[in-house]
């Protein structure tokens, strides 16, 4: 202890002027939009750098696990090929539309890349994963982000390699999904309490729930395309002051084993959000 008092005492000067740079620094970023952009984009690249080395070791004790997903999407996907079904009507002939695939592109809306987990946490109210993709690659802010079973979250920061995702298991996460067995629609968030459930709320209480009653993204979100799996209903309450349930489901995702996913660009997303913002400002 006494050690420690001399050496406080004779690098006192040196010790105040590094807390007051700090100091100094911290009110430059925090309130200075642009130095803050920058700060944000060196901070991502070089945590995703330091993240992406410590997880190599961590993923490859997990490929085992990871294949296993990959290839049970992979059945997914193959079983529904067209070349899997045939008419049950033998004296009907499936014809084949001469339109070639490539002439239908500039319809596509939704694209996708696959990018690695380098990086993220489960255990604050704010979560977030870091993902080896970044704008040099395509991606940008408010991209969707998904797994192989479900919903992840949304690109919140980008540098040029690395991106960070805001996790479905944060406080700020919200996306409107709808139940599939009624079609009734809802907002999901998190309560920041279990790491396996999320909650639904302004679900109409004349609809009817089921336990297990599976809940998906609707067609209303504007960065997730419909359809993509958020998880099932475990439990539902009433709000005697509302005329509304709050249904808790069971995650789809298991945020604790995320390695691989998907980060999905809406191609109308831009002239969406222009449009919304012209309408919003001719009725103010």
């Amino acid at each position: 202890m006494r050690n420690i008092f001399l050496f406080v005492r004779r690098y006192f000067n040196f010790l105040f002027f590094l807390a007051l740079q700090v100091l100094a620094l911290y009110f430059l970023f925090r309130y200075n939009r642009f130095h803050e952009a920058a700060f944000m984009g060196v901070a991502s690249e070089v945590t995703g750098r330091i993240n992406e080395r410590y997880n190599n070791v961590d993923h490859y004790f997990k490929l085992r696990k990871s294949n296993e997903i990959l290839a049970r999407e992979n059945l997914y996907l193959r079983e529904r090929l067209r070349e899997n079904y045939q008419p049950a009507d033998t004296s009907v002939q499936l014809v084949v539309d001469s339109i070639r695939v490539d002439s239908l592109l500039k319809f596509q809306k939704y694209h996708y890349m696959e990018a690695m987990v380098v990086g993220g946490f489960v255990t604050t109210q704010t979560n977030f994963y870091t993902i080896h993709r970044g704008s040099n690659q395509g991606v940008r802010v408010d991209m969707a982000v998904i797994g192989p079973t479900g919903i992840v979250g949304r690109v919140v920061n980008v540098s040029n390699n690395f991106a960070t995702v805001m996790s479905v298991l944060s406080r700020q996460f919200r996306v409107d999904a709808k139940l599939i067995k009624s079609g009734e629609r809802g907002i999901v968030g998190w309560d920041g309490e279990s790491t396996q459930y999320v909650q639904m709320r302004n679900v109409p209480k004349s609809t009817e729930v089921k336990r297990g009653d599976t809940v998906m993204t609707s067609e209303l979100s504007s960065i997730f395309p419909a359809n993509i799996m958020v998880g099932t209903v475990d439990t539902f309450q009433t709000d005697p002051s509302s005329n509304f349930y709050t249904l808790k489901l069971k995650t789809s995702t298991n945020f604790s084993t995320v390695q691989y996913v998907y980060v999905v660009q809406n191609s109308q997303l831009e002239e969406q959000k222009l449009l919304e913002a012209a309408t919003k400002k001719t009725n103010e």
